[in-house]
């Protein structure tokens, strides 16, 4: 027998812990949520860099959860929970530490992925199963919770806060300059090779500053890796065309940096999904990951795709075959990625955008 599903319910919890382009993907639907039932509570389980990124985000209450901390910190938050019962939670994370997590939380009925989309056996902890959904974007799939609810209005709303010292931040590395804003490393987790080459970078860095009088600001963490590799585009670069902000702001900080830019060039990362969710332009440079399920979702016609000639060339075989949302894990995929595809997605989107705010302007003056 199914566990019915709330008509009203009056606390929602939602359980995203991570990362940092899910989470952003994830807001559209706490948005839905709110439109549908907006004298609901929602509580959402989330990481801890998650949390710095979309504090403030209005009508949702945080419970931070620090995998850090592991089985202690979940001790923890079931205690800070101990009193809170959901009338439904919205099990959003696949993984097999968020399902241990929810083991400790109250909850009238669990809502999870369906059976092809769950991993680690994700359906062994929910109650009902999203409606199957094929070869569906990320956005689309956190929106298919929403759906199985019954919300109607599933249009796409961010509104994600930037406080004012943020932008404070921001200009405080760029001044007034009209900049592109690259952040050229993904998150260096095993064999997960996201990342385009310098000597890319600095093509594009040029080409913007001679043809389009852009600087571009770089940004990244403080790793090792991120810097070396911000210190290369920089050796290649016109000292006057680059901004080195690469572990130099906070997410926030981050976000007003991406508010503030003219468009945004990156791989599959935060970055992209940030500026997507900011309606800052975006050209993502995609090999290793299948656009289809996790590009920039506004942006998604801009995209240098070279995913098909990768899974050809290092999976061998026929991109249709592949499990949906399969990596190419391949040190070398990255290469299909020649400067002049991203230079022309690049000027096809400024002259784009250009030519639509130039199209707003005499309403934006009225």
């Amino acid at each position: 027998m199914k566990h019915p599903l709330p008509a009203q319910p009056r606390h929602i919890g939602v359980l995203r812990l991570s990362a940092l382009g899910d989470v952003c993907n994830l807001v559209p639907t706490v948005r839905a949520l709110q439109r549908q039932w907006p004298e609901a509570r929602i509580t959402w389980i989330i990481g801890k860099g998650e949390h710095s990124l979309l504090a403030g985000l209005t009508g949702v209450e945080f419970v931070v959860y620090d995998k850090a901390t592991g089985v202690a910190g979940m001790r923890r938050l079931w205690r800070e929970l101990a009193d809170t019962r959901f009338d439904v939670l919205l099990h959003m994370q696949q993984a097999l530490r968020a399902s241990v997590l929810s083991l400790g939380l109250k909850a009238g009925v669990r809502v999870g992925y369906d059976k092809a989309r769950a991993k680690d056996a994700q359906h062994w902890f929910t109650h009902r199963r999203l409606a199957p959904h094929p070869r569906a974007h990320v956005l689309e799939s956190f929106l298919d919770f929403a759906r199985l609810l019954g919300v109607e209005d599933l249009s796409l709303e961010w509104d994600l806060p930037v406080p004012a010292v943020a932008f404070d931040e921001a200009l405080a590395l760029t001044g007034d300059a009209a900049y592109l804003l690259m952040s050229p490393c993904a998150n260096p987790r095993l064999r997960n090779f996201r990342n385009w080459s310098a000597e890319g970078y600095a093509a594009v860095i040029e080409h913007a500053w001679v043809q389009h009088g852009l600087k571009a600001v770089l940004t990244g963490g403080g790793s090792t890796q991120e810097r070396e590799m911000g210190e290369r585009i920089q050796a290649l670069s016109r000292p006057e065309a680059v901004i080195d902000a690469i572990g130099g702001t906070s997410l926030k900080g981050l976000l007003a940096l991406i508010a503030r830019a003219r468009a945004v060039v990156a791989p599959d990362s935060g970055p992209v999904h940030m500026a997507n969710a900011l309606g800052v332009p975006v050209v993502g440079l995609y090999a290793t990951t299948n656009p289809d399920r996790a590009a920039p979702y506004l942006w998604r016609e801009f995209v240098v795709d070279r995913y098909p000639e990768a899974v050809r060339a290092y999976l061998h075989k026929a991109p249709e075959t592949l499990p949906w949302g399969q990596r190419v894990r391949h040190p070398d995929a990255m290469s299909l990625i020649r400067a002049e595809d991203v230079i022309e997605r690049l000027d096809t989107l400024l002259a784009d955008t250009t030519a639509h705010q130039d199209t707003e302007s005499p309403a934006d003056e009225a």
